[in-house]
């Protein structure tokens, strides 16, 4: 209980922290909102009205500290301000439509990710030295060398534009409306599944490596040796025995990047044009839509620190060490 509550303030500590830095971060990047707004009017937006919309977008000339806490006041509320960029829908709705397909996306691409790197680092960690190790494990590590956003230009250029198997951008084809039909299932898969494979391809290798080594470590163990020792079938040993052990290093990375799937996998999503989080953060500060910024980033960071709050909790039931 003491090691959860000394986790918990920590996790609060940082939430302040980030909720401080994502007021003031985007009021240091170069360029400045009203100035963009007024150039894109073009003079032709009355003076009065042009005022209306900085003070509505919270572009006033008042003091950082001051709007600051006017942030925190509005943000008490649950009001995430208008977004600039899709004026004018709230930052709320604008970031709801993003969710629901980066957790789609990115959700997806991490489940299969992580079961295919930690199942075949199981296996290969577990028989280490054949020759299915070597092959497989440096298949999966020379994809893992490179980034994402090449794999997908890869995958966007032939799968997409060479041959035409798969369509080239959006999250559904634009002659259809979003329903729960089998119709349209069969479409957003078919369109997710480029970006999915990029990440599939860029990231499998990490579990892999992961899990072989944690396997590795743990096959030299006593309680494995012992496993052995009373006639166990090689299954039961790696199934029952090695892989709970081996498991958790990639359960604390796996809660990590359950946080990070919010952000999605921005430049995947922008290479693809999918209408996630990635891409609507690409968006806001290309257009410098500071609400949307922040609460992109708000929704991030509490995303990951929550992550990683529950895998401190998993890891107390999963490890009786720091129960003790």
């Amino acid at each position: 209980m003491i090691y959860l509550l000394r986790r918990l303030g920590f996790y609060v500590v940082a939430w302040c922290v980030s909720l401080t830095l994502n007021f003031f971060i985007p009021r240091l990047a170069p360029g400045d909102p009203a100035s963009a707004l007024e150039a894109q009017f073009q003079g032709r937006l009355d003076p009065a009205a042009f005022e209306a919309m900085r003070v509505a977008f919270g572009l006033s000339d008042e003091p950082a500290t001051v709007l600051f806490v006017k942030y925190l006041k509005n943000l008490a509320r649950g009001d995430l301000g208008v977004s600039i960029a899709h004026f004018p829908a709230p930052v709320s709705e604008v970031i709801g439509q993003g969710l629901l397909w980066t957790l789609f996306l990115s959700g997806l691409a991490l489940a299969i990710s992580f079961s295919l790197g930690t199942l075949l680092g199981t296996v290969l960690g577990f028989f280490r030295g054949g020759r299915a190790d070597a092959i497989v494990s440096s298949i999966f590590t020379l994809f893992g060398a490179f980034p994402y956003f090449w794999l997908a230009m890869i995958l966007l250029y032939g799968g997409g534009f060479m041959t035409g198997l798969f369509p080239l951008r959006h999250a559904y084809s634009d002659g259809l409306r979003p329903s729960w039909s089998l119709e349209f299932a069969v479409d957003v898969l078919h369109h997710a599944f480029l970006p999915a494979l990029a990440i599939v391809l860029a990231s499998a290798g990490g579990w892999l490596i992961t899990m072989r080594s944690s396997m590795m470590s743990v096959l030299g163990e006593d309680f494995i040796l012992l496993a052995r020792a009373k006639g166990l079938s090689q299954a039961r040993v790696m199934l029952r025995y090695a892989a709970p052990s081996a498991i958790l290093p990639s359960l604390t990375g796996f809660g990590m990047a359950l946080g990070f799937i919010l952000s999605g996998s921005l430049l995947t999503e922008v290479v693809f044009s999918y209408p996630g989080q990635g891409y609507l953060f690409f968006e806001a500060v290309k257009s410098l839509d500071y609400p949307l910024m922040q609460g992109l980033f708000l929704s991030i960071t509490s995303s990951v620190l929550l992550a990683n709050m529950a895998v401190d909790v998993g890891l107390v039931f999963f490890d009786p060490r720091l129960r003790k």
